[in-house]
């Protein structure tokens, strides 16, 4: 008896670790919504990651990411938010895309959303005010539609000798084509050129507007800013360097792929903060508290090679300014 008596209590000892593990609450998990495929993303979601870091969570030990690509098809954005929703996951960040923000607002009032995107939150509905966003939704403006005007003075310093210039915009992403356009045709306005508006919902589509941009003879191309068009940024390059036409567009990682300049927000260090942001949000703060904040650091750069590729001398006055040269 004394035997069987220390077998059964050594067995149930022996499970003890297996209960204490059973009963372990799960990780929380953050659902993570992009328009796009992974593959045009990855160092961006690195720095997503790296921004949890900072703040102490790190994906596998004490937090989960579900990730959703909707690999260009904008209009699955509603249904995968949607899932996500029903998932109950503890957070929904939108990096870099208005497409996306307003699915998960529409999917849900009370899970917290973080997100990025180039429209004014406030005037396009998303929260009350900056300082006191109010309701379920926090984040960061990325002040980037608001530079098309810079962008298209820079072209302009490049190539004065242009009068028409093409701007290429995404129909679906109705509020970020609307102000692109806007911002575009009163900026030409003021240095006397003239605008042509290229709307593109599918990659076939950037295929055609460079084709009819070069039958039009337009000297000059501003992509712009939009995640559809980030994902696509090989493209764009390729095509602008095959048509010989200067093109500018929003971030750097146009430049880095042989776009010939850009300028804007550096989307590396905003996409760290929103992991900053979504673990500030894990560990207990309201995102109605949490004020939305703007993009912080902004970057000039030039790709010489591809100045050279189209036989254009960059102005010492740009070169002056950049903030990086691709040599």
């Amino acid at each position: 008896m004394r035997r069987r008596a220390f077998i059964a209590a050594l067995g149930g000892a022996a499970a003890w670790p297996l209960a204490a593990r059973a009963q372990q609450p799960a990780l929380p998990v953050i659902g993570f919504l992009r328009p796009s495929s992974a593959e045009s993303a990855v160092h961006l979601v690195a720095a997503f990651r790296a921004g949890l870091k900072e703040i102490g969570f790190v994906e596998g030990q004490n937090v989960a990411i579900e990730y959703r690509w909707a690999e260009g098809q904008e209009d699955r954005l509603g249904e995968i938010a949607a899932e996500l929703a029903r998932r109950q996951v503890a957070v929904i960040v939108t990096p870099g895309s208005t497409a996306a923000v307003f699915a998960a607002k529409a999917a849900t009032t009370t899970i917290p959303i973080v997100y990025t995107s180039g429209v004014d939150p406030v005037t396009s509905g998303l929260i009350a005010s900056l300082n006191r966003p109010g309701g379920n939704i926090t984040g960061i403006y990325q002040v980037s539609v608001d530079l098309v005007a810079k962008r298209l003075g820079l072209l302009h310093e490049l190539v004065s000798a242009v009068t028409t210039i093409a701007v290429l915009v995404h129909p679906p992403n109705t509020l970020v084509a609307e102000m692109t356009t806007n911002e575009a045709q009163a900026a030409a306005r003021s240095l006397g050129l003239e605008i042509k508006v290229f709307p593109t919902r599918t990659s076939r589509d950037i295929d055609a507007a460079f084709i009819d941009i070069a039958h039009q003879r337009i000297g000059a191309v501003l992509v712009g800013a939009d995640a559809f068009f980030t994902s696509r940024r090989v493209q764009l390059a390729t095509l602008a360097a095959r048509f010989a036409v200067p093109a500018v567009f929003p971030i750097r990682e146009y430049a880095e792929v042989g776009g010939l300049m850009s300028y804007g927000e550096n989307i590396a260090d905003t996409w760290r903060r929103v992991g900053v942001y979504a673990g500030r949000v894990l560990k207990g703060e309201k995102p109605a508290d949490l004020p939305v904040e703007q993009s912080a650091k902004f970057e000039f750069v030039i790709n010489l090679q591809t100045a050279r590729a189209l036989d254009l001398a960059i102005p010492p006055g740009l070169l002056a300014i950049a903030d990086k040269v691709i040599e």
